[in-house]
């Protein structure tokens, strides 16, 4: 096992592991004091849910804009042509092409974006990009918005800090709420939004309990556990 520093010992210690707490007890544990790195952490919440993703059913997907954002600077794709082109970089796309920017990722691996905008009428040929973008989670998808005529309101969300969250095969979402610095306040905001999506987003296939266990963490610290059942009653 990793021996774990000072640091992080200290904070672990402010902790109590057997308990549960509410949300917004959790969000001021993990947003005050000094944490386990010297840098501003990442905050991360991450719910078990009670899923089968492996029954088509019950995969949990979607995205969310969070109110503050999530504290990093997202590089924008766009891939289309004409009217939504100039569209996509009056908005503030970092990138704009079409079958330029397609044959660059395909030759050269070009992949200085994370998210990736496309037109539907552009999805025959972004198609190819498949076994390239998919494995990354960078692939052009309705069900989240990023296959659209309406580029502009795509790069405005993908800048403002909309973050997908979709479950993993153990029924796990990680999903990142912003930096240790946002505070309490906002990052309590950003939580709630992203919660109530995920309740939202429960299948109709899903039986017994859904929200499992609700935990929040920063990029080198310890896990605070939440009680979800608080969580479902507020959110």
């Amino acid at each position: 096992m990793a021996k774990r520093s000072k640091r992080y010992r200290a904070a672990a210690a402010k902790i109590e592991r057997t308990r549960r707490y509410s949300l917004e007890e959790a969000v001021r544990t993990i947003a005050a004091g000094d944490g386990p790195a010297k840098f501003d952490e990442t905050v991360e919440l991450a719910a078990k849910l009670g899923v089968d993703p492996r029954q088509a059913d019950q995969n949990v997907r979607g995205t969310v804009v969070l109110p503050h954002g999530t504290g990093k600077s997202v590089r924008v794709l766009v891939l289309a042509k004409g009217d939504k082109a100039r569209e996509a970089t009056e908005a503030g796309a970092d990138h704009v092409g079409a079958d330029d920017v397609i044959k660059r990722i395909q030759e050269e691996q070009w992949l200085e974006f994370d998210t990736a905008i496309a037109t539907p009428d552009m999805m025959g040929a972004v198609g190819r990009l498949g076994k390239i973008l998919g494995p990354r989670g960078l692939m052009p998808n309705p069900k989240v918005g990023t296959v659209t005529f309406d580029v502009g309101k795509a790069v405005r969300e993908a800048k403002a800090g909309k973050v997908e969250f979709r479950v993993e095969k153990a029924g796990i979402v990680h999903v990142p709420i912003g930096k240790r610095s946002f505070g309490t306040e906002r990052l309590l905001e950003n939580a709630h939004a992203l919660l109530t999506s995920l309740l939202r987003a429960k299948p109709a296939a899903a039986k017994g309990n859904y929200l499992q266990s609700v935990a929040l963490s920063t990029t080198m610290g310890p896990a605070v556990r939440i009680d979800p059942v608080a969580v479902r009653a507020t959110a």
